[in-house]
């Protein structure tokens, strides 16, 4: 399974869902329609996508918490959902806190601009430490 391919799912839908107001399940089911992909990355960006709206508010209140200089509400749509994924697969437990780290910088390389690896490292490694 490809984890990193269902990250990506996950933010595209976070992405629209936040900007659009669209619903996340309905985003998700679209996606999924259009691209065939295997049953383990459905399955882990359904994890995603449900369990980062579940931990929004309290991801977002981490976010503020540890870089308040930067209001959540106006952080780029990218940086923020790459955040509240890689949090609440810090809390689920079952990914390494390195790796989580690791793989959401991957993501804001790939997608954010060219601050966003640091930014989100920097977050991320502060969430780490508490």
């Amino acid at each position: 399974m490809s984890r990193r391919e269902a990250r990506v799912l996950a933010l595209q839908v976070l992405y629209e869902t936040d900007l659009a107001g669209h619903d996340p399940e309905a985003v998700l089911a679209r996606h999924v329609r259009e691209v065939n992909y295997a049953p383990a990355v459905r399955n882990y960006a359904e994890t995603l996508v449900r369990g980062v709206m579940q931990t929004k508010a309290a991801s977002d209140a981490l976010i503020a918490q540890l870089a308040p200089e930067f209001p959540v509400e106006s952080l780029s749509p990218i940086d923020r959902n790459i955040l509240r994924i890689a949090l609440f697969e810090m809390r689920q437990g079952d990914v390494p806190l390195k790796v989580a780290i690791n793989e959401a910088v991957e993501l804001a390389k790939r997608f954010g601009s060219a601050s966003s690896p640091r930014f989100v490292n920097g977050v991320l490694g502060a969430a780490a430490r508490q």
